[in-house]
C-alpha cells in the first residue's frame, strides 16, 4: 500500500487567441480547432514505492503543483496514466475543500466524510483534531474569519487525523508559526516511520534534505532529475540563478603590510593567469566563460594553505577568480554545507555591502573572507560563486561562475574550547550571582 506509478504523464491546457474563440469552436466544430495546447507537464515517468519520502522541487511555474493535482485526481491528465494504491491525504491549496461560511467544527465533519470516515469515527476523532489544531474557541467560528495560519492548522489536523498510506504536502506548512511547524513535521516523521509514503513540495531546500530520501526536480514541465536530494537541490539552485540572469573599491582583504607582499601577489597573478586550471564543480554548477574560479582555499595569516582547521579558531577563506571578460560590478561569495548538504552559512560581497569596483579582462580578483570558525568538528564543503551587477536583497544581473563543492573543509576538535553540542558554537559568556 502507498505506491505511485506515473507513466508518460502529460497535462495541457487550451489557449484561445480571443475570448470569442472558445464559443466559436464549440458552436462551429466543423471549422476545426481554434486553440493551441500549452503543455504544463509532458512525458513524466517515475515510480514510488511504499514508505518512500519524496521531495519535489522546481522554480515557480515548473509544474510541481499540477503534478500533485494529477496524482490526487483533482485534475485530469491529458496524456499518460497514474496508478496509486492506498488512501491519499493531501494538503494542496490552503483551505481547499473548506466552506468559508461554515464553522471549523462543521468543516471537520464534512472533510471527514469526504475522507470516508463514518460519523462515529469523526465524533471519536473530533477532540484530537481540535486539540492538535490549537485554534481554541475559533473552532465554532466561520472559516472565513480564520487567518491563513489557522486554516493551515485545521487543514493539517484534519488531513492527518488518521494515518494515510500516502501523504501529499504542497507548501502548506510554509504558513504558521515555527512551533506548529515543528509539531507537524514530528507527525510526518511518525507517519513515515510507520510506512506512510510522503510527497513533499517545498522551496525550503533544507527541509527537503532533512525530510526526504529522494527528490524529483521538475524543470519546464519535464522531470529533469530523479535521485539524491542533494544533487537535485544543486540543479535547482542552478536553475534559480539562471532565472535571475534573465530577470534583470575592491573588497580584497589583504595583509596589513601590503607592500611586503606585492611581489608575491604579482608572481601569483602571473601563475593564475597563465597556468592555473579552473576548479571543477559538482552537478548544477554554472560556467559562462567570462571568468573562472582558479583558487578556493583556507589560508593562515602568512597566506599558506590550511587543509584542516581547528574549531572555535579564526579562519580565512581565499577565493581567486581569473577575469576573462571585463566586469563592471563583480561580487564574490561562498556557502558552507554540511555532509547532508544543508546550507549552514552563505554570503557574498554585495550582501556584505562592499563594492569591488570594475575588474578588467586578464586580471585576478582575489577575495578573502575572515571569520571565526564556530562550526562543530566535522567535514564540510564549500560552494563559490562570482556574479556581476548586484541589486535588491542579494540578486544579481548576471551569474558569471557558480561552482558547487569546489573544496572540502575538515574541522578538528578544539581541546581548549568549551564542551558543546549542536551545529554552531554560540560562545556564551557566563556570569552568575548568589543571593
Amino acid at each position: 500500500m502507498g505506491s505511485i506509478h506515473v507513466s508518460n504523464l502529460g497535462k495541457a491546457y487550451k489557449q484561445y487567441p480571443t475570448r470569442w474563440s472558445r464559443l466559436a469552436e464549440w458552436m462551429l466544430p466543423f471549422r476545426g480547432a481554434r486553440h493551441k495546447l500549452k503543455w504544463v507537464l509532458q512525458d513524466i515517468n517515475f515510480a514510488i514505492s511504499a514508505g518512500e519520502s519524496i521531495g519535489i522541487i522546481g522554480i515557480n511555474g515548473a509544474g510541481k503543483s499540477t503534478l500533485l493535482k494529477l496524482i490526487t485526481g483533482t485534475t485530469q491528465a491529458s496524456a499518460g496514466a497514474i496508478q496509486t494504491s492506498g488512501r491519499i491525504a493531501a494538503l494542496l491549496e490552503l483551505g481547499m475543500g473548506f466552506h468559508p461560511d461554515v464553522t471549523g467544527r462543521n468543516n471537520i465533519v464534512m472533510a471527514g466524510q469526504l475522507m470516508g470516515l463514518t460519523m462515529d469515527e469523526i465524533a471519536a476523532l473530533m477532540p484530537e483534531i481540535i486539540a492538535f489544531a490549537e485554534i481554541g474557541e475559533h473552532i465554532d467560528a466561520p472559516v472565513r474569519v480564520y487567518s491563513s495560519g489557522m486554516q493551515m492548522r485545521l487543514a493539517f489536523s484534519v488531513a492527518t487525523c488518521v494515518r494515510p498510506d500516502i501523504l501529499i504536502v504542497d507548501e502548506a506548512l510554509a504558513v504558521g508559526d515555527v512551533f506548529f511547524q515543528q509539531k507537524c513535521f514530528e507527525r510526518i516523521r511518525q507517519f513515515t516511520e510507520a510506512g506512510t509514503t510522503l510527497l513533499f513540495v517545498s522551496h525550503s531546500t533544507g527541509t527537503v534534505l532533512k525530510t526526504c530520501t529522494r527528490c524529483l526536480f521538475i524543470e519546464n514541465g519535464a522531470l529533469a532529475f530523479d535521485g539524491a536530494p542533494k544533487e537535485a537541490i544543486d540543479l535547482y539552485q542552478a536553475a534559480l540563478l539562471g532565472r535571475q540572469d534573465r530577470a534583470g573599491h575592491a573588497f580584497q582583504v589583504t595583509s596589513s603590510d601590503a607592500a611586503a607582499h606585492m611581489e608575491e601577489a604579482r608572481e601569483r597573478h602571473d601563475f593564475l593567469v597563465r597556468q592555473a586550471v579552473p576548479l571543477d564543480g559538482k552537478a548544477g554548477s554554472i560556467r559562462t566563460g567570462r571568468a573562472e574560479c582558479v583558487g578556493a582555499r583556507f589560508v593562515d595569516g602568512g597566506g599558506a594553505e590550511q587543509l584542516t582547521l581547528v574549531a572555535d579558531s579564526p579562519a580565512t577563506l581565499q577565493l581567486e577568480f581569473r577575469i576573462d571578460d571585463e566586469l563592471d560590478d563583480p561580487h564574490a561569495g561562498f556557502k558552507i554545507r554540511d555532509r547532508f548538504g544543508v546550507v549552514l552559512f552563505e554570503t557574498n560581497t554585495f550582501c556584505m555591502r562592499a563594492h569591488l569596483g570594475a575588474a578588467a579582462a586578464g586580471s585576478i580578483l582575489a577575495v578573502r573572507f575572515a571569520f571565526p570558525l564556530s562550526l562543530r568538528p566535522d567535514e564540510y564543503t564549500i560552494t563559490v560563486g562570482l556574479a556581476n551587477g548586484g541589486y535588491g536583497e542579494g540578486q544579481f544581473r548576471e551569474v558569471i561562475c557558480y561552482l558547487h563543492e569546489v573544496t572540502a573543509l575538515a574541522v578538528l576538535p578544539n581541546p581548549d574550547a568549551i564542551i558543546w553540542a549542536g551545529a554552531i558554537n554560540l560562545s556564551p559568556q557566563l556570569s552568575f550571582e548568589k543571593y
